[in-house]
């Protein structure tokens, strides 16, 4: 009869082979050759993927989830969130006009939905509801036009072109206005932690594919980005957990 042990192994070698050939399985868990480099690349460069995986499906999901928890959207950057929509609508659009298959660009998809959700819970907490509508409006139209015949595939190459540019700007501009109001607000940590981790998955797939290359250095510059508003949850996380209690006391009061 097989022990329990027996029986987890084959289970726990499935796994790991999701992240490697077998080969490599061989190499790390029969040879003990944990320094076998080409091996090392395959599991580093899956894990990179699943982070970037994760951090494009669950970030914006994280940030949903604090905004419709506590109610209010303060703190949440409106035009960083739009630059971040604009930087994934443009590689959204260009994967479609490409005919590129779904499994190679869905989690882009579900991204963009959430990012547009965001962007109107952002003004929809702010009490203004009706214009959150119209500009939502507005950004399908615009979608529209950017993935129909009407719309050139050079402008929409050239926008995925610069969609890091978008998601650095709007990081930077996020980063300013956590200074300059000198708290995050309803910035979720944890979707600013898993934007950081996604921007280190895309260095190193970069840094894979073209080398010490442009794109790697601007993704680069992102994670840096990224990692300044984390440093700043970090540092304004008192004051936002003070905000908020005088936010309820003054609920209370009224």
């Amino acid at each position: 009869m097989d022990t329990s042990e027996e029986r987890m192994t084959p289970q726990l070698k499935e796994f790991l082979l999701t992240f490697m050939p077998e080969k490599c399985y061989d190499q790390f868990f029969l040879h003990f050759n944990f320094i076998h480099v080409p091996c090392l690349k395959i599991v580093l460069s899956k894990t990179m993927g699943i982070l970037v995986l994760m951090a494009t499906v669950f970030a914006p999901l994280a940030q949903i989830g604090k905004v419709v928890w506590s109610g209010r959207s303060d703190g949440v950057c409106l035009e960083a969130v739009f630059l971040e929509l604009l930087a994934i609508s443009a590689h959204g659009a260009f994967c479609y006009t490409q005919n590129f298959p779904n499994e190679a660009w869905g989690e882009s998809l579900f991204a963009l939905i959430q990012i547009a959700f965001l962007f109107f819970l952002i003004q929809h907490y702010r009490g203004k509801t009706m214009k959150g509508v119209c500009l939502l409006a507005l950004y399908c139209v615009f979608m529209y036009f950017l993935v129909s015949p009407l719309t050139p595939v050079s402008v929409v190459w050239k926008l995925c072109e610069w969609n890091v540019l978008f998601v650095i700007a709007g990081r930077l501009i996020q980063a300013c206005n956590n200074y300059r109001f000198g708290h995050t607000g309803q910035l979720s940590a944890l979707s600013i932690l898993l934007a950081f981790w996604g921007s280190l998955g895309r260095i190193f797939s970069s840094l894979q594919e073209t080398g010490l290359s442009l794109p790697a250095q601007l993704h680069a510059v992102a994670c840096c980005c990224s990692g300044v508003i984390l440093i700043q949850v970090l540092l304004y996380w008192n004051i936002c957990s003070t905000e908020k209690v005088r936010q309820v006391e003054k609920e209370k009061a009224e």
